[in-house]
């Protein structure tokens, strides 16, 4: 074999086994590749499956927590504190009471008592629901008479009591007064004051709890003298609540004469009076808007056995 020969066959197969090597190491390189393509693709897939989870999590309902429903049933109750000239009449308009002042003294007769009229600067009522003490029995207002007597029904009255006359004569009277004088008449009964009252008897308003007035009120200024209508004995004289200083006296006929709103009190319980006689000053104590006298006639010394005064005085000569 030539030198050329010897020369190429080498050549050859250095070239063969380069090609080989070299294949060889284009399949190693190739597999990293692609190896590392994989591995990047199965990166990628799985970031946008991470990424998918993340949007459904993002994307999925949360279902909501059931919320408390705090929409309360009613209108919630609230306090109110009694301030004076209060009626629960008064309160319960102001208050827009649902049942007016007849629900708001079954809410609070715990607090109020047996009397609706008696209410006191400083007592706490509920509004629009029960008062939280517990309910306290008391007894109730007496019923009031089916029908009034006429004062020519009136029961035959006993002699007149001796009455203690004054010393001095009493000063004439204006022009402008009238009949209803202190002086005593035959019967041995006086009016109270010296004037004609102004509101009358059983006159319907909201001014007073029951609906309705009790007695007669007499137009005085404070401190005017007032007279006993008649002999009796002195059963309270002291604080009488909504009628601020009160006297009540039994007359010999078994009624009770009460005059309300008192600046000053002349007597006291257990005393025997005379038809004349002072028993106080008037005034504007309680429950009132301004100085007058209220005057009631009554069956027992309690409220809401009242019956016509003006009848009452009328059928003993004395007209107010």
């Amino acid at each position: 074999m030539s030198a050329t020969g010897k020369h190429r066959k080498p050549r050859l197969k250095t070239i063969v086994r380069l090609a080989i090597a070299t294949g060889v190491a284009g399949a190693a390189v190739g597999l990293p590749v692609t190896a590392a393509s994989a591995h990047g693709t199965a990166d990628h897939h799985g970031a946008e499956a991470r990424h998918a989870v993340a949007d459904t999590a993002a994307q999925a309902p949360v279902a909501a927590a059931p919320v408390a429903d705090t929409t309360p049933a009613a209108a919630a109750s609230h306090g109110y504190k009694v301030v004076s000239g209060d009626t629960l009449s008064k309160i319960a308009t102001a208050q827009n009471v649902d049942g007016g002042w007849q629900k708001l003294y079954q809410d609070n007769r715990s607090v109020v008592g047996s009397n609706p009229n008696l209410i006191y600067p400083g007592q706490q009522l509920t509004i629009g629901g029960a008062a939280a003490a517990a309910p306290v029995q008391h007894a109730a207002p007496a019923a009031k008479p089916a029908a009034q007597p006429k004062p020519a029904q009136q029961a035959a009255k006993p002699a007149p009591q001796p009455v203690q006359q004054p010393a001095a004569k009493p000063a004439p009277k204006p022009a402008a007064q009238t009949q209803a004088a202190v002086a005593s008449n035959a019967s041995g009964y006086v009016a109270p004051v010296s004037v004609h009252h102004t509101t009358g008897w059983h006159v319907a308003g909201s001014n007073w709890s029951s609906g309705y007035h009790t007695g007669i009120d007499f137009p005085v200024s404070t401190g005017t003298s007032l007279k006993a209508i008649a002999s009796g004995t002195v059963v309270s004289a002291g604080n009488g609540g909504a009628y601020g200083n009160q006297v009540i006296i039994k007359l010999a006929d078994g009624k009770y004469a009460q005059y309300a709103h008192l600046s000053s009190i002349s007597v006291s319980a257990g005393q025997t009076v005379s038809a004349g006689q002072q028993i106080g000053l008037s005034g504007a104590t309680g429950n009132v808007t301004g100085p007058h006298l209220h005057f009631e006639i009554r069956t027992t010394p309690n409220y809401g056995s009242d019956i016509d005064p003006i009848a009452y005085l009328a059928a003993h000569g004395v007209s107010v």
